[in-house]
Formats: structure tokens, C-alpha cells, sequence
């Protein structure tokens, strides 16, 4: 534990040491105009957002270098991660103490989850493909619907405007890896925007498991991928306040893992969204926006304990109206998502519609924001859900505002948890949850402080039980059963400045993710992680160093088996050989660290990667 905590307390007085005086000095940066669209479904500076949120940014991306999405994730406030094995094996993201299960994720504003176990496959979505990320934390249900009680967190892919530009990158590092991209975006006068960008990596990777996975998973071979994926958006301006366009995304991952034994055991997973959608100005004060998409999760398993194949199927619909009332926004949403699954188990082969109609305020007055939001899920399965938001904010100064905020969320049952042979219970009900919290943010030129408290309290929790309601000799290694409860709650600092050629950045997490009928901590959170970043800019290079702290965790729910506290730092460095090229390398794990993010599993030790942008700005 002193391990994890020494680095924390670095942290912590690194955080401390962006006094007032510092945050005082003007400093222009992209950052003061950053703009977020996930939290409220609409356009709205940072600084005016009730809920906490974090932005990805493009050039935080392009030097990531040989890292993952989730690697990249992990690097954010209130996130934690869980893997099995190195890149392209089965990810988690857990936010704020909650589940994977629990996040909604959108690409483009398309819903990507899998309707089988729920959640986002991450291994499946290509870093190479995504412009910017917002991260929006707290309950989301009521604009959102299912599964967004720990946050949403949406992807954006690249877009084109002004004259026809090239993007290309290519770079090489530890266990085999190879990474190549290349794009073309831009625009036609006013009238036609356009992009399209192509992937590719592949990873010899190393053996994903150790010998305390067990023999039924232990095989000591390499464990690589490869991963091709493409993305397009093409906008057309019809005439003034007529507008459409067409978005895609798809990536195909071949990945192998361990299943104990000598077979090439290994899985294919693929990521299709795909969305129609159009703008129309009605009024000078009155748009509405209408989008067509569907999303498909597909994955074939080829292992020595036999074939499986499990797809998931959305077709998703969209209507929102966004109607200006002066400085206020009232919107009227109706949505319907249509869920399939299809497969090798006959008795998931299901369907399920979930139809929806929402509202939300958003009032401006002077140093008072408001928002307050209301949602009803009607679904084929499962039946209505009612879930609502309310936020208030106060401006104390021109750099300080106080916000806080109360709001209901639910997570829908997976096809698993209701149809499962000897597992799933057609009966169970949706998870609920109620949550509060209170923060306190800083905004002056490029200098950003927060401070945030929240309690999630989660009742009607799915797991597995051998408290079944029919014949266990139908359930003989239990059931999924609506039975527990939680309280998620914590504290997150973030941090981030300018001093000169050097920018910061800190955040710290204190929780407590606590199962509330076993009294046991929630498996694999920690009580207190952190992150902390230094870039220093010489001339055409900058110099990087990144940090991330974990306390110790349990790997199971009886809390029995621990996953010790780690720290990991991270070198990079970028250096532009021209107006268009730059170079790019990076070191991860410098001090070769042996932790683990899963009991068995393995993680990468340390490892290096060089490559070459061109084109990015």
C-alpha cells in the first residue's frame, strides 16, 4: 500500500501546487473554446456543462502512439480498466466504481453494445479511427436511456472541411507491432463535406495468461491480433437550414487468447454502425434532427472447447427537437431501438424493442444554469421506466461555479441475464439507481480545476446467486437474479495548467464501490487511482511523461483473491520534422512493472514504439 500511496501523494501535491496566482495568468488555448455535445445532446461550451465531463482531445490521440483506446481510458478521471491479457483481448471500462455493463456507448451518436452481455466490446473499437472523445460522468438514463448510470462516454470519427487534406501514419514497436492509417477529408465550396479512413495493425503479442490463470485456461504461447478497420462521414448542405449526411463505422478484429490448451484458440469480432441522419431549421428558433442507424456487434469463437457464434442486432431511430427560447433550450426526443440476437445458442435467439419519448430544459439566467430532464423507456421485455435529471449551477465568479445535482438511471437486463440456458430468468426487472453529488470547477484561460463528490446508490443488482426462484435443478450453478444492491461513491479531483513551455495535468480518485448486502468492496475497483502528466514543448519537440496509480483491488466478489497496488510511467516524445510530418515514440512501462488487471492474466512489460504523422494537426 505505501507503494500506491507515495506516488499519490505526489500526485496529490502536484495537484495542490497550481495555486491561484498561477491559474490567474492568461494563457490562450484551444481548450478554453472546447465545446461538449454529449452531456445535454447539444452544443455547449465546457464551462457551461453541469456534469462532469473530460474531452479527449485529437492531439492527445495522435500521440498515443502504440497504446489502445482503453490504455488511453485508463489515463482519464473516474475510470478504471479490466483486461485479459494485452491489446485485443476482452476489455472492460468501469466509471465511477460501476460496471461495463453500466456505461452507454456511442459512436457518432450511434448506440454500439452488446445485447448478450451488455456493454461496449472496446477491443473492437480502432484508436486510429477517432477524432476526439467526450467522457460525460453521473447518470445519463434521462436523456440516454438504459445503461447509463455510471456516464456515456461518445466517440467521434474524423471529419472533413476545407480544402482536400491527406493523413497518413505508420509506426512499429515491442511484440510485433505494426500500425498503419491513412485518410482524406474535406470539402466542396459550402455545399459537401467529406472523409473516409482506413486502419491496420497487427500485434505478435505475448501469452495472455500465466500459470495462476489454471490449468483449464494457463497456455503459455503468444497471444497477438490483428485489427482493420475503416470510417466515413459525408454531409451534404441541401440549402440554407436543410442539411444530411451519412456516417460509418466498421472494424474486424481476429484476436487469439488462452483456453488451456495447445489450440489455436481465438476469436473474431466485428464493429459495424452505420447512420442516415438529417437537420432541418424550421423556425428561426425551432431544428429538428432525425437519424436512421443501426449497429452490430458480431463475434465468432474458434476454441478447443468448441465453435460459438453470437451476434447482436440494433436497429436504432431517432427524432429530436430542439426549440431556442432566448438563452434557453427545451427539447421533445422520441427514440426506438430494436435489439436481435442471433446465434449458435438457440434460446438467446431473441428480440426486444424499447420505444421512448423525453424532454429537457436547459435555463441560462445571468450566474444561475439549470437542466432538468425526464425520459420513459417502454420495452416488449421488461416494461416502462421512468428516469429523470436535475442539475443546478452558480457562477461565483467569472472562473467559479458550484454545481449539483440529482438523478435516476437503470440498466437493462442482457439476453443473457433473461434467456441463458440453466441461467437467465425471463422475470428479471431493469437495475435502478439514484444518484447525487456536488462539485466545485475552475475555469481561467488554459488552467482547469475540479473537485467532485457523488453517491450512486444501486438497487435491484443482476448477479449470479444460488438464491434462484425456481427448481435449482434448473439453475445447477446458480442463476442471474435481481438480489443485491450497491452504494458507489467517491470523490474525483482533475487538474491541468500551463506554465510556460510546461503543461500539466493531475486527477485523483478517493471511492468506495461497496457491495451493500455482502458488505465486500465491488471486484477489481480500487479505492484510490490516479493519473499525472507533464509535456514539455522545445522548439519543434515536445517531451512527455505520463503516470498512472492504482491501489490494491479484489479479483472476486467473496474479496478473497487480491490484486496488488501498481505505478506505471510512460515517456513520449514528438518532434515535427516539417509543417505536415512529425515524429512520434513512446516508452511504456519504463520501469518494467509487473501488475495485473485481471487474477492470471498477463499485462505488457515494458515496451517501446516509434511511427510517423503526416497530415495531422
Amino acid at each position: 500500500m505505501n507503494f500506491v500511496l507515495k506516488p499519490l501523494a505526489i500526485t496529490m501535491a502536484l495537484a495542490a501546487a497550481f495555486p491561484s496566482a498561477v491559474f490567474a495568468q492568461s494563457i490562450t488555448d484551444s481548450s478554453a473554446q472546447n465545446v461538449v455535445v454529449t452531456a445535454g445532446r447539444q452544443v455547449q461550451l465546457a464551462k457551461d456543462v453541469l456534469a462532469d465531463n473530460v474531452i479527449i482531445t485529437s492531439e492527445q490521440i495522435a500521440k498515443a502512439g502504440s497504446e489502445s483506446l482503453v490504455d488511453l481510458l485508463q489515463q482519464q478521471r473516474g475510470i478504471e480498466i479490466s483486461r485479459n491479457g494485452g491489446a485485443g483481448t476482452t476489455s472492460s471500462v468501469l466509471m465511477r466504481g460501476g460496471s461495463n455493463a453500466q456505461n452507454v456507448v456511442l459512436i457518432d451518436g450511434v448506440r454500439y453494445s452488446s445485447s448478450t452481455v451488455g456493454g461496449a466490446s472496446w477491443e473492437t473499437i480502432p484508436l486510429s479511427q477517432i477524432d476526439h472523445i467526450e467522457i460525460v460522468y453521473g447518470p445519463l438514463s434521462s436523456l440516454y436511456g438504459a445503461d447509463a448510470m455510471g456516464g456515456v462516454i461518445q466517440i467521434f470519427t474524423k471529419k472533413g472541411n476545407g480544402p482536400a487534406a491527406m493523413t497518413a501514419s505508420f509506426g512499429a514497436g515491442s511484440y510485433g507491432l505494426r500500425k498503419m492509417q491513412a485518410g482524406v477529408a474535406g470539402s466542396s465550396g459550402n455545399e459537401f463535406n467529406y472523409a473516409l479512413n482506413v486502419g491496420h495493425e497487427n500485434n505478435i503479442g505475448f501469452s495472455a495468461t500465466n500459470p495462476n490463470a489454471g490449468i483449464y485456461s494457463y497456455n503459455p504461447d503468444h497471444d497477438g491480433y490483428k485489427l482493420d478497420s475503416a470510417s466515413g462521414s459525408f454531409n451534404w448542405q441541401l440549402a440554407p437550414g436543410y442539411e444530411a449526411g451519412v456516417k460509418f463505422m466498421q472494424s474486424r478484429l481476429n484476436a487469439q487468447f488462452d483456453a488451456g490448451s495447445a489450440y489455436d484458440d481465438h476469436t473474431i469480432e466485428q464493429l459495424q454502425t452505420i447512420a442516415a441522419y438529417g437537420k432541418v431549421k424550421i423556425s428561426d428558433i425551432w431544428t429538428t434532427n432525425l437519424q436512421v442507424a443501426q449497429s452490430n456487434t458480431l463475434g465468432y469463437t474458434d476454441a478447443s472447447y468448441g465453435q460459438s457464434q453470437i451476434d447482436t442486432h440494433q436497429n436504432l431511430f431517432s427524432l429530436q427537437n430542439d426549440i431556442r427560447l432566448g438563452k434557453d433550450v427545451l427539447q421533445v426526443i422520441a427514440e426506438s431501438r430494436q435489439e436481435k440476437v442471433r446465434g449458435s445458442t438457440a434460446a438467446l435467439n431473441q428480440n426486444r424493442t424499447t420505444n421512448s419519448v423525453a424532454a429537457s430544459y436547459l435555463w441560462k439566467q445571468d450566474a444561475h444554469l439549470a437542466s432538468v430532464s425526464v425520459r420513459n423507456d417502454n420495452s416488449s421485455v421488461y416494461g416502462s421506466t421512468t428516469t429523470g435529471s436535475l442539475a443546478y449551477g452558480y457562477r461565483l465568479t467569472a472562473d467559479w461555479r458550484v454545481n449539483a445535482s440529482y438523478g435516476s438511471s437503470f440498466r437493462a437486463p442482457t439476453f443473457n441475464e433473461l434467456y441463458y440456458p440453466g441461467y437467465g430468468i425471463t422475470a428479471n426487472q431493469p437495475e435502478k439507481a439514484k444518484n447525487a453529488e456536488v462539485g466545485i470547477y475552475y475555469e481561467q484561460g488554459s488552467s482547469q480545476l475540479s473537485a467532485v463528490y457523488y453517491q450512486n446508490k444501486a438497487t435491484n443488482l443482476l448477479v449470479s446467486t444460488n438464491v434462484c426462484p425456481v427448481q435449482q435443478a434448473t439453475h445447477p450453478y446458480g442463476c442471474a437474479y435481481n438480489v443485491d444492491k450497491a452504494t458507489m461513491s467517491g470523490v474525483t479531483l482533475g487538474a491541468n495548467t500551463h506554465l510556460g513551455d510546461l503543461a500539466l495535468r493531475g486527477s485523483l480518485d478517493f471511492q468506495n464501490p461497496v457491495d451493500d448486502t455482502t458488505g465486500k468492496r465491488l471486484a477489481r475497483r480500487a479505492k484510490q487511482h490516479a493519473s499525472f502528466a507533464a509535456e514539455y514543448t522545445l522548439a519543434q519537440a515536445k517531451f512527455g511523461l505520463e503516470t498512472q496509480f492504482s491501489g490494491n483491488r479484489f479479483d472476486n466478489v467473496a474479496n478473497t483473491r487480491t490484486l496488488s497496488g501498481y505505478g506505471l510511467m510512460n515517456l513520449y516524445s514528438t518532434y515535427s520534422l516539417s509543417k505536415d510530418l512529425s515524429a512520434v515514440a513512446r516508452w511504456n512501462n519504463v520501469l518494467n512493472k509487473d501488475y495485473a488487471l485481471a487474477y492470471g492474466y498477463n499485462t505488457p512489460a515494458s515496451n517501446v514504439y516509434v511511427g510517423f504523422n503526416y497530415g495531422f494537426k
